[in-house]
């Protein structure tokens, strides 16, 4: 439903389009004059304009112009009687949308008012583009932070990216490795040709030959025509294997010819087609375990050995989270229109003591979540849902054997006469997870000073 302004002295005629309007679904607004039609622009904030020439004092042509000169680009179709064809013909040079001319027909006018309609529609999304394109990223070197671990990372990158040499990249789930892939043929020189990724776990055992090395129209039922695979699409450019060790051992072979040759056949072909493309493949496993274990050739394996990356979990380089979060926190704001301005303390310290068993795309979604839930200027604790709804200071990656209970409000000087030291750090732990951070908070909860408080965090090394 939109809202129409209808401006006409006529109002006979107002009351017969304000029901052709109705029927259509939009609500209707009417203006009998020049006066009435500026106070409605801004009292209503229709979304287009019905417009007659002939108006008593101010006529449409000065109307359009009065509009227009305050800035508004509301679509505007002007009403006119055949004689004044050539004033409607001025008021769209002047910006008017289009004209249309009395007696008009009903089905005409629907049509040339649904079309101005997505024409403004199509107006603002090009200029929420343009918006969104104005806000420049920062680059993703620089958000990915300045541990001594991710610098090794980039280096290996800017020594690697020139060359031609087959790329092994490693890490858990989560830790970039397509980021680090993507990079590497931004730096490359076939910077200038396609990027190729594949999911290699994503393909079922019976489609990954056609999807590689594509098929001959007729090679199988539903082959109804010629398809190129994954490898002459990355032609001059790097075709980038994501989780390799999910192909079938059965096509491990002709994925060796594929990459030591740079030829291969279609399914059901029987001419060789050669290719130059980059090749390379991540793994979240050893491919050297997986080797060990029967899972992956060991012949393929050497010859995608020619250089290998190691990609830090993200518990590993907790001290790039500031850098991280700042990019996804802008990120997030372009994506969804939001002006977060940052992180509570509390908040930070609740990323920081996180495990992140997702890594780094886990901490892009909590982010992204927590932008769209935020109601102010910063992001709290409130807002922070990890790890399947549990906070960050309750997960615990390295469980220990049970902690006897104690009773509800009990003291800490109470709890440390009936039961050891370690009933002691339960306390404080959960004490400070109620009071948000707060040590001043917690040491109430616990019926202790501050003083005692801070030695004893400092006495179990509690982060």
């Amino acid at each position: 439903m939109k809202k129409i302004l209808i401006v006409d002295d006529d109002k006979d005629l107002c009351f017969n389009l304000s029901s052709i309007l109705k029927e259509e679904g939009h609500e209707v607004i009417v203006a009998y004059d020049g006066k009435q039609v500026l106070k409605a622009i801004d009292k209503n904030a229709p979304d287009l304009i019905l417009l007659d020439i002939k108006l008593p004092g101010m006529d449409g042509v000065e109307l359009l112009q009065e509009v227009k000169r305050k800035g508004n680009n509301l679509p505007i179709i002007m009403l006119t009687a055949n004689s004044d064809v050539k004033s409607a013909v001025k008021a769209m040079k002047l910006g008017a949308y289009d004209y249309i001319t009395k007696p008009f027909d009903d089905e005409e006018l629907v049509l040339i008012i649904k079309k101005a309609l997505h024409t403004q529609y199509l107006c603002r999304e090009v200029e929420h583009l343009r918006k969104k394109l104005g806000q420049v990223s920062a680059p993703i070197e620089e958000a990915m932070g300045e541990s001594p671990r991710i610098k090794q990372v980039l280096k290996h990158v800017d020594i690697i990216a020139a060359t031609n040499m087959t790329v092994i990249l490693q890490g858990e789930s989560g830790t970039g490795k397509e980021v680090i892939a993507r990079m590497i043929h931004e730096k490359s020189l076939r910077k200038d040709k396609p990027f190729v990724a594949i999911d290699c776990g994503a393909i079922p055992d019976t489609l990954v030959e056609s999807e590689l090395f594509g098929y001959e129209k007729g090679a199988f039922t539903g082959a109804e025509e010629r398809k190129e695979g994954k490898f002459e699409q990355a032609n001059g450019g790097t075709l980038f294997f994501d989780e390799i060790t999910n192909i079938p051992n059965s096509i491990q072979i002709k994925l060796l010819r594929a990459v030591q040759e740079r030829k291969f056949q279609h399914l059901g072909g029987k001419i060789d087609i050669s290719v130059d493309v980059r090749i390379i493949v991540a793994t979240n496993i050893g491919l050297s375990e997986a080797v060990r274990t029967g899972k992956f050739r060991d012949d393929l394996f050497h010859r995608l050995n020619e250089f290998h990356i190691d990609l830090p979990p993200l518990r590993q380089r907790k001290e790039d989270l500031p850098a991280l979060t700042k990019y996804f926190l802008n990120e997030a704001n372009r994506e969804l229109d939001k002006k977060v301005g940052g992180f509570s303390g509390e908040a930070m310290r609740f990323l920081l003591d996180y495990y992140w068993p997702g890594n780094v795309r886990e901490l892009k979604n909590v982010i992204k979540r927590a932008v769209l839930l935020a109601d102010s200027k910063n992001i709290t604790p409130a807002c922070l849902s990890l790890n399947n709804g549990i906070h960050p200071a309750q997960s615990d990656p390295h469980p220990q054997a049970p902690i006897p209970n104690y009773k509800e409000n009990a003291s800490l000087r109470e709890v440390k006469e009936t039961h050891a030291g370690q009933i002691e750090e339960k306390m404080i732990k959960e004490a400070m997870v109620k009071a948000g951070g707060n040590k001043s908070m917690a040491a109430r909860i616990l019926k202790i000073d501050r003083t005692t408080l801070y030695s004893k965090i400092k006495e179990f090394q509690i982060s």
